[in-house]
């Protein structure tokens, strides 16, 4: 979850009980990094994409038309377990394969990531503003909340890229979804940031809205940059997919009578 030079430390909205599907899935996520990293990071498997490139299906990393590319144990598990487009929509499982449905790929690639910084930011942005989306769902319904977001940002990038063959991974859209029902039920919560200001790091107490607001505003940007440029990357559309998908599903998901505090706000001043 990139936002700029800011990185949130934490918020003061108390919530009024355990967070325990978001704290489960942060431990899900990095036993998972663990897992993988045991994994060795060294080239020593034959990836044959000559049969990928039979679908036409696109790699942002490769120049030329080659018959097999190196890759290491970790990245076969991603390449086994991410969601890649291309393989879903032609209902090809293509080396290296897994022994599951394709489909399994839609929810297992939520809990890979691609390196320590990747996991790391995620996870942050899930501990900061989780609980208090949890709080106001309860949660079976947070989970499911949780899981939606994911599986609606994965489509958004999926439209943007149907032909990819590169693994779409990381909790980034369904954490994006979990930001904008923050972004819409707590509006007005502080959250403590690290804010660099030329040479100096200033702490920082900035509303959600604004943190929030800066955030979105930061991956539609980058998403217009990303438009007709290479596929591999940062799935920036996942992000947009995942925030556009929380700020409607809030609607539904939150505890009945818990009010939308920033559409009220909007319908208050109109």
């Amino acid at each position: 979850m990139y936002h700029g030079a800011m990185i949130p430390i934490r918020d003061y909205q108390q919530s009024r009980t355990f967070p325990i599907v978001t704290v489960a899935l942060i431990i899900i996520n990095l036993l998972l990094f663990s897992y993988q990293l045991t994994k060795s990071s060294q080239e020593t498997l034959t990836l044959n994409v000559s049969s990928w490139q039979v679908h036409n299906l696109s790699f942002a990393d490769l120049k030329r038309p080659v018959s097999y590319v190196r890759i290491s144990p970790r990245e076969q598990f991603v390449f086994s377990y991410g969601f890649i487009p291309g393989e879903f929509l032609t209902g090809t499982d293509l080396p290296p394969t897994i022994a599951l449905p394709l489909w399994i790929t839609l929810f297992s690639a939520m809990f890979i990531h691609g390196g320590l910084l990747h996991i790391l930011g995620n996870m942050l942005y899930l501990w900061i503003f989780g609980d208090n989306v949890e709080d106001a769902m309860g949660h079976g319904r947070f989970l499911v909340f949780y899981l939606l977001c994911g599986l609606i940002a994965t489509a958004t990038q999926t439209a943007i890229s149907p032909h990819s063959a590169i693994p779409q991974i990381g909790a980034s859209g369904a954490i994006a979804g979990v930001l904008a029902a923050y972004f819409m039920l707590f509006p007005y919560s502080r959250v403590l940031t690290l804010v660099p200001i030329f040479f100096f790091i200033r702490l920082i107490r900035i509303p959600a809205v604004i943190l929030l607001g800066l955030w979105f505003l930061f991956q539609l940007i980058s998403g217009a940059g990303a438009i007709g440029a290479s596929s591999g990357g940062v799935a920036i559309f996942a992000h947009i997919g995942g925030f556009i998908a929380g700020g409607l599903l809030v609607f539904i998901f939150r505890r009945r009578g818990l009010p939308v505090v920033l559409w009220e706000a909007i319908h208050r001043r109109r």
